[in-house]
């Protein structure tokens, strides 16, 4: 999802009104209201994490993974404050290491090539070792769930057949008429339009920025030939796109893991790592579902799940 994460938010975004760029305010760490952005608030009590800021990227699964923290932590006794849909890494990751927030929801290969643009390792646990190594002073990433949600490259089932499109690189044949939409830090991203070329060679003739819906809805209009999507978005699936192979790993893996300044984990580190020990892909998959494409509230779809997996 450009973890970038989208892989354009597409579909998910136009689902959840509180996860609408940053919030529609003039200070982006407001905190947001409404169950599905988040709400400053939980109980108090004696934890030892005390009050916690969780946040989260400007798109509804970083909003659902930080809601369900929020409200894992919040089992544990502890006041969360909740301040949502901040805006894509380079504004979030400012946050944290600022001191407004103290959790964030992040994905290991994606937050990896923020920190270390020349890592190449794409193996979850390499990955995730060498992420431990590469997060700056005073941020710690705690336990990595298996859960995975990465960027891809999707078309539409017409064009696929029409280019014999089954990988990536296929495209390279057919650039000269490759429009991509994408959020707009796609472009300068190494998982993004810097990786299409360096690793596959693939240079759009036009790249078109594009959030929400409205990537979506432009790959399903043919305003767009490819459109980078989150795998966990089911507007892959409700419109049939092919997610074409990624043979030299470009996006590599992308397990979720909390990311936390270092001063909050010993606290946090026991109730957020019971977390990522439970959640898996195709969890996390339907609770995006359920969110975007049945229109629960996303403190009820964090809610349900954390009670079936025995943490809340």
């Amino acid at each position: 999802m450009t973890r970038t994460r989208f892989l354009a938010a597409g579909l998910l975004l136009a689902a959840v009104v509180p996860l609408a760029a940053c919030g529609g305010g003039s200070d982006p760490l407001a905190p947001a209201t409404g169950a599905g952005g988040g709400s400053t608030g939980g109980s108090t009590g004696g934890s030892a994490a005390g009050s916690v800021k969780i946040g989260s990227a400007d798109f509804p699964e970083s909003a659902l993974l930080g809601e369900i923290y929020a409200q894992a932590l919040e089992a544990k006794g502890s006041t969360v404050a909740r301040q949502f849909n901040i805006g894509s890494r380079e504004t979030y990751l400012k946050a944290i290491s600022g001191g407004e927030v103290d959790v964030l929801p992040e994905y290991t290969g994606s937050l990896l090539t923020y920190y270390d643009k020349a890592s190449t390792v794409t193996q979850p646990d390499e990955v995730y070792a060498a992420l431990q190594k590469a997060v700056p002073q005073g941020l710690t990433v705690l336990d990595k769930s298996v859960a995975e949600d990465k960027d891809s490259i999707a078309v539409t089932k017409e064009t696929a057949s029409q280019w014999s499109l089954k990988a990536i690189p296929d495209l390279a044949a057919h650039q000269g008429e490759l429009t991509l939409g994408a959020p707009p830090e796609f472009k300068t991203r190494q998982r993004g339009l810097v990786g299409l070329k360096s690793v596959y060679n693939v240079v759009p003739s036009q790249f078109r920025p594009l959030q929400s819906q409205a990537t979506v809805e432009a790959l399903k209009n043919g305003q767009i030939k490819a459109a980078n999507i989150f795998t966990t978005d089911p507007s892959i699936a409700a419109n049939g796109f092919v997610v074409l192979d990624d043979p030299q790993s470009l996006f590599g893996s992308d397990n979720v893991v909390p990311l936390v300044r270092t001063d909050k984990a010993d606290a946090l580190k026991a109730t957020l790592n019971a977390v990522s020990a439970k959640l898996d892909t195709p969890a996390l998959a339907d609770m995006v579902k359920q969110v975007v494409v049945d229109k629960k509230d996303a403190s009820e779809v964090a809610k349900t799940w954390l009670a079936s997996s025995g943490l809340a």
